[in-house]
């Protein structure tokens, strides 16, 4: 039986595993799919993805540091759409934003692993999930990659839709989590 320690210590694991599995999907993307491929109407193209994950790194790790400085801090919340506007993300260059996240994904990864076990321990108040623990922010990071990098697998798929072997059927969630 798996206990907490393990838990994070597999989640810390795929947090290098996730941000590799990205870049060998982005690998043959080209800057104009990046910029031009997006997820309906009014979603993000990949190129914004990308760039909300490098920034969303920073903000799991800036909360996850407040947790370690503060008692059950509030922690804050951000507007995922208008920093994608604020922060220009549609003129970014592909590679250059990987770098930067791989780079942010390498110091997350290390801030986790350095936690001592008191320190996993400390806490705070998550702005959409209320309380929410050190072992809450390592498995977010990764399930927030998770779900942005079929995103992006999704929005690949646009371009030569079933020129694969397998179907395209989905798996359905009828459980929500």
């Amino acid at each position: 039986m798996a206990n907490w320690s393990d838990i994070r210590k597999r989640h810390i694991h795929a947090m290098v595993t996730t941000a590799e599995t990205l870049g060998n999907i982005l690998r043959n993307t080209t800057q104009e799919q990046a910029e031009t491929l997006r997820d309906g109407p009014e979603g993000w193209t990949i190129l914004e993805i990308l760039c909300h994950l490098r920034d969303f790194d920073a903000i799991f790790r800036n909360r996850a540091q407040m947790m370690l400085d503060n008692d059950n801090p509030d922690l804050p919340a951000y507007d995922h759409e208008a920093m994608v506007i604020e922060k220009n993300y549609a003129e970014e260059d592909l590679a250059y934003a990987y770098d930067e996240y791989r780079l942010s994904r390498k110091h997350t990864r290390e801030f986790f692993k350095s936690l001592s076990d008191v320190q996993w321990e400390r806490t705070g108040v998550h702005p959409e999930r209320s309380d929410f623990s050190m072992t809450d922010a390592v498995i977010q990071v990764v399930h927030h990659d998770i779900d942005h990098t079929e995103q992006i697998t999704r929005l690949l798929e646009q371009e030569v839709p079933g020129s694969g072997s397998l179907p395209s059927e989905s798996f359905e969630d009828d459980d929500n989590g």
